[in-house]
């Protein structure tokens, strides 16, 4: 199955999950992540490796790391084909004031979001999947 493509579907069928877990971002830029640190996500950069890691991994490591935020899932099978999902969902949490930073993988999108937002966002994202996909554009 390769995901569904359709703006209107994806926004009704996202019931986003929120993870328990708070994740933090590091960079290794030696590309070698350390024993102990099991990343959610990570992104070859010139500057190094980015790594998504739980923050307890992080400070049991001792590893510097920014950003700490909590995953919300969207739980649909969105294609990597599908045109503007994402960018309406960061558009809806723009406008409350939301920063989320999005990562799409083969099945879901993912979104970490400050952790004192987490529940916030949760909750706009489910009132989104419920109103009318042309109302939310």
């Amino acid at each position: 199955m390769s995901g569904e493509k359709d703006q209107g579907r994806l926004q009704q069928m996202m019931a986003p999950e929120l993870r328990p877990e708070t994740f933090v971002y590091c960079t290794f830029p030696d590309f070698r992540i350390p024993a102990g640190i099991h990343p959610i996500c990570t992104f070859r950069e010139v500057e190094g490796m980015t790594a998504i890691v739980e923050r307890s991994q992080a400070l049991r490591a001792e590893v510097p790391h920014i950003f700490e935020a909590r995953l919300i899932t969207l739980t649909v099978h969105s294609s990597l084909e599908a045109i503007g999902f994402l960018a309406m969902v960061s558009a809806n949490l723009a406008r409350a004031g939301i920063p989320c930073n999005a990562v799409a993988a083969f099945h879901h999108d993912h979104l970490f979001i400050p952790v004192d937002r987490a529940r916030e966002a949760l909750s706009l994202l489910e009132a989104l999947s419920q109103r009318d996909a042309q109302a939310a554009i």
